[in-house]
């Protein structure tokens, strides 16, 4: 979000350049009469001397005159133009104003009743502030909390993974067989799928064997959170009939983030590891909040095991080097020549047929002394038995761990780590075993903690800009009362349209700072201005307010209408709308009810905590007047040095 929060930057600062400069500039020219400029003496058209010349004289004229009429023509048609329009369009835009304002009256009317009101009865108007303040921070934990809200896209990718030494034939059947029954589904547009991995360059580098097959799904008409969500149910009970079989879900990843749950068990003991593992795989499969459940203690690969026996192949002759190279050469294969053609060298591949080796009973009955008068087979000299290879073993900070992960379903990623952590607590894993809640539940703890100290950063630095703009460490501390009345607000509006918390999230409300503190300032600055000037400060408070009300209104509109159409852009399907949509909702709910608010709680907080005397602001006015009219004086007397006119 760094690129944002440059943009918004950069923005805010080159509208102060505009505002100090070009608007006081236009403002001036309004009513001002036209600047007179003197005349002078016209310049003498050139005359042809001679026949020649005059051809050019006309031709000159003539292109003096087409320029000018042209130009001139276009100007004309603009002007008419627009005062027809303004002809048209002002006489309606007068009424849709007279309509817009008679609600502004009436709203200004019940404001300037309900204002005196709350500060007579401050504590009451402070009470019900702090209840709703109270109620917010009790119903933001029940909002719950993602990372990064989920991502609708035009696709995602399945991928299944049938238990080790399946051959590739009966994986690449069940991928054609769930694209032939998914086809033809209204929400599905076009499927594909790989069946098995080796040197080609879809090969997954952490996910191979020929066990394992990918099916990519692209949604009709760009698809929706919804579509894919019931898609993905679809496929899911298709593949019920596969109890074997396991699934994983993945969208193309426009964020590097880990799986939403990733639950570490961490001991000394291999097979307790293995045996917490499989149980707290086993109780994510049974609850229907988590789907896609992998872990990482599973069983190895088939294999072949060759366990020599030394004493026997000594008797015979043989050495346990020897008979290993034979197998190898007869079971793998060995060059034995290159065959030329053209310009090519083919390798020509010796080995023992295919039913030779296809079987352990065909190993067993392999000769290891080719071109001996007395054949010797390998099992005379050597154990061959069938078994399941070792599991890789994983390691996090020098200890053994066993990684189980899953997909979420209807459940958010907070309220999934506290239901982990219940079931667990519930149900002991074994002695000995330690568990570590990470993937994107670590990282959201992680951005929380560094989104909340920009939060904070954000509070300081305003308090800091505001104390040396009023000059007061009261004034400021006044105006950041707004701030908690905008979380009540960015709350309620999460709390309306159901969003969860998440780092976007976090970041509207960094925004927020910025925006809901510019109304209090500008009703705190005129309140001064006004005790300044002579008025009591009750009087200050309510006219204050009255002539702040209209400005403070029309900027948090414009700001709620520059919002709104990222919040409603996931109802027109706008691509990636839900990334940003969670922010404007926040900005708009806790700036409309810090608004509210504020124009009520702000001039209650300063009439409680500002105990100046009017004496004291009328003293500082005069002061200031006094070193306004010094430095107009001054310049007054270096423009008579200078002979000009002062005005």
């Amino acid at each position: 979000f760094r690129d944002q929060a440059l943009t918004v930057a950069i923005a805010i600062a080159v509208s102060l350049v505009v505002s100090m400069t070009l608007i006081p500039m236009l403002s001036a020219l309004k009513g001002r009469p036209p600047m007179a400029f003197p005349e002078e003496a016209a310049h003498p058209q050139w005359q042809p001397h001679s026949k020649w010349q005059k051809p050019l004289a006309a031709t000159e004229r003539g292109i003096g005159v087409g320029v000018r009429g042209f130009f001139f023509g276009i100007v004309w048609l603009f002007v008419r133009g627009w005062r027809l329009v303004v002809a048209m369009v002002g006489p309606v835009m007068r009424k849709a104003s007279d309509l817009a304002m008679k609600p502004y009256d009436g709203a200004e009317r019940r404001y300037m009743k309900l204002l005196p009101a709350s500060l007579g009865k401050p504590w009451l108007v402070l009470g019900l502030a702090a209840s709703a303040f109270v109620l917010a921070l009790v119903a933001a934990p029940m909002l719950g909390a993602d990372l990064i809200p989920q991502l609708a896209q035009d696709r995602f990718e399945m991928t299944i993974k049938l238990p080790p030494g399946t051959p590739l034939r009966e994986t690449d059947n069940l991928v054609r067989d769930v694209q032939q029954v998914h086809a033809k589904d209204p929400g599905i547009q076009a499927m594909y799928g790989v069946s098995g991995s080796g040197t080609r360059l879809d090969a997954s580098p952490t996910e191979s064997g020929e066990n394992i097959g990918k099916v990519t799904i692209v949604m009709a008409g760009g698809g929706s959170k919804q579509l894919e969500a019931d898609e993905t149910e679809k496929l899911r009970t298709t593949m019920q009939a596969h109890p074997s079989a396991q699934l994983d879900f993945r969208r193309p990843e426009l964020f590097s983030f880990s799986t939403p749950l990733e639950i570490e068990l961490r001991g000394q003991d291999l097979e307790t590891i293995q045996r917490a593992g499989q149980k707290m795989a086993a109780m994510l499969r049974g609850n229907p909040h988590y789907a896609d459940v992998k872990s990482t203690v599973e069983e190895g690969f088939p294999e072949i095991q060759i366990r020599f026996d030394q004493d026997r192949a000594g008797a015979l002759g043989l050495t346990t080097r020897q008979i290993a190279d034979v197998v190898v050469k007869k079971v793998r294969g060995d060059i034995a020549t290159r065959y030329s053609f053209r310009d090519r060298k083919i390798d020509v591949l010796v080995r023992a047929r295919e039913s030779d080796r296809a079987s352990v009973e065909g190993i067993r009955k392999l000769i290891v002394n080719p071109g001996s008068s007395r054949p010797v087979m390998l099992e005379s000299v050597a154990d061959v038995v069938s078994t399941t290879g070792p599991s890789e073993i994983h390691r996090a900070d020098q200890v053994r761990v066993a990684i189980v992960s899953a997909n979420l379903r209807d459940i958010d990623l907070g309220a999934a780590v506290s239901e982990v952590r219940q079931m667990v607590a519930a149900e002991s894993l074994g002695a000995g075993i330690g568990m570590h809640i990470g993937g994107q539940g670590e990282e959201l703890a992680e951005s929380v903690k560094a989104l909340l100290f920009a939060f904070g950063l954000a509070v300081f630095l305003v308090y800091l800009v505001m104390a040396s703009q009023f000059e007061s460490l009261l004034h400021p501390f006044v105006i950041l009362f707004t701030i908690p009345l905008a979380l009540v607000g960015a709350v309620l509006a999460l709390t309306i349209t159901r969003s969860p918390v998440s780092v976007v999230v976090f970041i509207g409300l960094i925004l927020l700072v910025g925006l809901v503190v510019k109304n209090a300032i500008i009703l705190i600055d005129k309140v001064n201005q006004l005790r300044e000037a002579g008025v009591a400060k009750r009087e200050a408070l309510v006219e204050g307010a009255r002539s702040r009300l209209r400005p403070i209104i029309m900027t948090t509109l414009c700001t709620l209408f520059g919002f709104l159409p990222l919040a409603l852009a996931p109802l027109f399907g706008s691509p990636g709308a839900e990334v940003r949509s969670p922010m404007a909702i926040t900005v708009i709910g806790g700036l409309l009810v810090s608004t509210l608010l504020t124009l009520v709680v702000i001039p209650v907080v300063y009439d409680l905590l500002d105990r100046r005397s009017d004496e004291y602001y009328r003293e500082r006015g005069r002061r200031h007047r006094e070193a306004i009219e010094g430095v107009d004086a001054g310049n007054e007397g270096l423009a008579s040095d200078k002979g000009l006119d002062p005005a």
